[in-house]
C-alpha cells in the first residue's frame, strides 16, 4: 500500500514519486495499491474541460506507464484515475496485471458535496477480479460509504480494496467505515489514502490501512518508509468463513 504524495495536477512528479517508491517495494510483494487518482489529485470543483485537459484514454500514457511497471517488478498494480471514453469523463479503477491482463471499472457514487457528479459520469459495476487465488473487488473513494454497494454475497471476493482521496478532516469516519466493511463482510479490507494539499486547501494524512475478516489492522511497516504491507492468509479467511458462517444468513437483494 502506497500512501503516494500527490502533487495537484502534476503528472510528471507524480509519475516520478510512484517510481521511486515502487523500486524500494519488498520483492515478495504481489499487489500495488495506489490511491485515488493517482496521478492528477481529486479534482474539486473545477471546470469539466480543464478536468479533460488532465484526463487519458485506456490506451494513453498513465495505463501505458503502469502495464510496463507491472510487468519490470512482477506485482499487480491498482488505483485510479481520470479517464476519457468518447467525450465522457469517469473516475476509473484499473487492475493490472504483470501478464498483461487488466480491469477497468468506473466510480458508482460520485461526490456531489464536491462537484463530481457534474464532472464524471457514474459507473453500473463493481469490478471483481480474480488474481493468484484471490478473488478481489475494488471500490473508489466515496463509495465506501454505501455498504449495499460493497456487499460481498455469498463469498464472492475475498479482499476489498478502497482507494481514496479522503480529507483529515474526515479521516476518522474513513477509519470505522473500513472497519465496518471488513467484519460485516467478513473479508479482508486494504484502504488507501492520499497525502499532501489539494487547491482548494485541504490536507491528506496518507494513511493506509490493511484490516482481516475479524476487523483487526493487520498493516505493517518496514523502517521509515511510508509503503505499509499486510500477508493475507486464504486458509485463515476460509476457516473463519466456516467456523462462523455469517454470510449464510445475509439478506437477499438485487441492484436496480
Amino acid at each position: 500500500m502506497i500512501p503516494l504524495e500527490i502533487k495537484w495536477e502534476d503528472k510528471a512528479i507524480n509519475f516520478k514519486t510512484f517510481e521511486k517508491e515502487l523500486s524500494n517495494v519488498h520483492p515478495q510483494t504481489d499487489l500495488v495499491i495506489l490511491p485515488e487518482t493517482f496521478s492528477t489529485g481529486f479534482p474539486s470543483g473545477e471546470d469539466k474541460e480543464h478536468v479533460r485537459i488532465l484526463s487519458e484514454k485506456n490506451s494513453g500514457k498513465t495505463i501505458g506507464m503502469l502495464r510496463n511497471l507491472s510487468k519490470k517488478y512482477n506485482v499487480a498494480i491498482t488505483g485510479s484515475f481520470i479517464a476519457d471514453t468518447g467525450g465522457l469523463l469517469s473516475n476509473r479503477a484499473f487492475f493490472l496485471e504483470p501478464s498483461g491482463d487488466e480491469y477497468f471499472s468506473d466510480k458508482r457514487h460520485l461526490f456531489s458535496m464536491a462537484g463530481e457528479d457534474k464532472l464524471f459520469s457514474p459507473g453500473d459495476y463493481r469490478m471483481t477480479v480474480r488474481y493468484r487465488g484471490w478473488n478481489i473487488a475494488v471500490i473508489i473513494c466515496y463509495d465506501l460509504r454505501f455498504p449495499i454497494w460493497c456487499r460481498n454475497v455469498r463469498n464472492g471476493y475475498d479482499l476489498l480494496i478502497a482507494v481514496a482521496n479522503w480529507p483529515a478532516s474526515r479521516i476518522d469516519a474513513w477509519h470505522k467505515l473500513l472497519y465496518a466493511r471488513a467484519i460485516e463482510n467478513q473479508s479482508y479490507v486494504c484502504g488507501v489514502n492520499c497525502k499532501g494539499s489539494d487547491k482548494k486547501g485541504f490536507n491528506y494524512n496518507g494513511c493506509a490501512t490493511a484490516i482481516d475478516y475479524k476487523g483487526k489492522d493487520i498493516t505493517v511497516s518496514i523502517n521509515d518508509s511510508d509503503i505499509r504491507y499486510a500477508t493475507l492468509r486464504q486458509d485463515d479467511l476460509n476457516a473463519f468463513r466456516d467456523k462462523f458462517p455469517a454470510w449464510r444468513d445475509a439478506d437477499n437483494f438485487n441492484l436496480l
